[in-house]
C-alpha cells in the first residue's frame, strides 16, 4: 500500500546511494527535525559507504558549519533563536555546495564544520578532495522560501534528499539532553527547546512532502517510505 513504511537495513541505503552515484560528485542531503539523528545516520552511512568501497569515497557536508557566529547572533538580538532558519549563513551554505558540485575530483574543497562543545563553526573543519559522494545534513534543506528563494536553493544543488523523522517525544528528551551536556541549566534548557527547537521542528515536517524518501529510525536499522 502506498505510504506504508517498510523495514530496510543501512545495506540497503548504502546500496540506494552506490547505485546513484556515477561520475563526479553524488550530492545526497538529509533533512529533517532538530534531534532526529541526522548525524549519527550520516556517520553511519559514511562509514558503511566506505567500508564497502575499501576507501575514503563518502564525507560529511554539515548544514551547521554554516550557523552564524554568536558575536553576530548578539549583535542582531538573535541568539536565543540560534537554530531557527535566518540564524544561518545560508548564501554561504549554497556556495559552499555549488563550489563541491562545480570542483573535479582531486582539487581541494574545503568546508566548515561545528563544534557543539565550543558553540561554534570551525573554517576548514574537513576539506574534500578525492571523495565523490557527498552528504550534507540539516534542518531546512528542502524548505521552500519561494519569497527569498534562499533556502529553496539548497534543493536543485542535490542529486537526492531524504527526510529523517522521529517521534515528537523522542526529539524533546534528544533535545533536553543536547542542550544540558553543551551547559544549560535543566529550566534553560527546556525553555531553548519549547520556544525554539520544537517550533523548527513543526515547520521542517512541513517540508517532509518534497523528499525523495522518508525514513525513520526502528532499533538499529531504519523504516523507508519512498515517495
Amino acid at each position: 500500500m502506498a505510504g506504508e513504511f517498510v523495514e530496510r537495513p543501512l545495506s540497503w541505503l548504502v546500496r540506494r546511494v552506490r547505485d546513484r552515484a556515477g561520475e563526479g560528485r553524488y550530492l545526497l542531503g538529509i533533512a529533517g527535525p532538530p534531534g532526529a539523528g541526522k548525524s549519527t545516520l550520516s556517520v553511519r552511512l559514511r562509514d558503511a559507504i566506505n567500508a564497502e568501497a575499501g576507501g575514503a569515497v563518502a564525507e560529511i557536508a554539515p548544514m551547521d558549519g554554516y550557523h552564524l557566529a554568536n558575536d553576530v547572533l548578539r549583535a542582531r538580538g538573535s541568539l536565543a533563536r540560534k537554530g531557527e532558519p535566518d540564524t544561518f549563513d545560508v548564501d554561504g551554505y549554497v556556495a559552499g555546495l555549488s563550489q563541491l558540485r562545480s570542483t573535479p575530483l582531486g582539487r581541494p574543497v574545503a568546508w566548515s564544520t561545528f563544534d557543539r562543545t565550543i558553540d561554534a563553526p570551525v573554517p576548514g573543519g574537513v576539506v574534500f578532495d578525492r571523495q565523490s559522494i557527498v552528504i550534507t545534513e540539516g534542518n531546512y534543506l528542502l524548505l521552500d522560501d519561494s519569497e527569498t528563494r534562499r533556502w529553496s536553493a539548497v534543493r536543485a544543488l542535490l542529486d537526492e534528499c531524504w527526510y529523517l523523522d522521529a517521534a515528537r517525544d523522542v526529539i524533546e528528551d534528544r533535545l533536553l539532553r543536547r542542550h544540558i551536556r553543551g551547559g544549560r541549566t535543566p529550566d534553560s534548557a527546556a525553555k531553548k527547546v519549547r520556544d525554539s527547537d520544537l517550533r523548527n521542528a513543526d515547520l521542517v515536517a512541513t517540508t517532509s512532502a518534497h523528499a525523495d524518501l522518508v525514513l525513520c529510525e526502528r532499533a538499529g536499522d531504519y523504516a523507508v517510505r519512498e515517495r
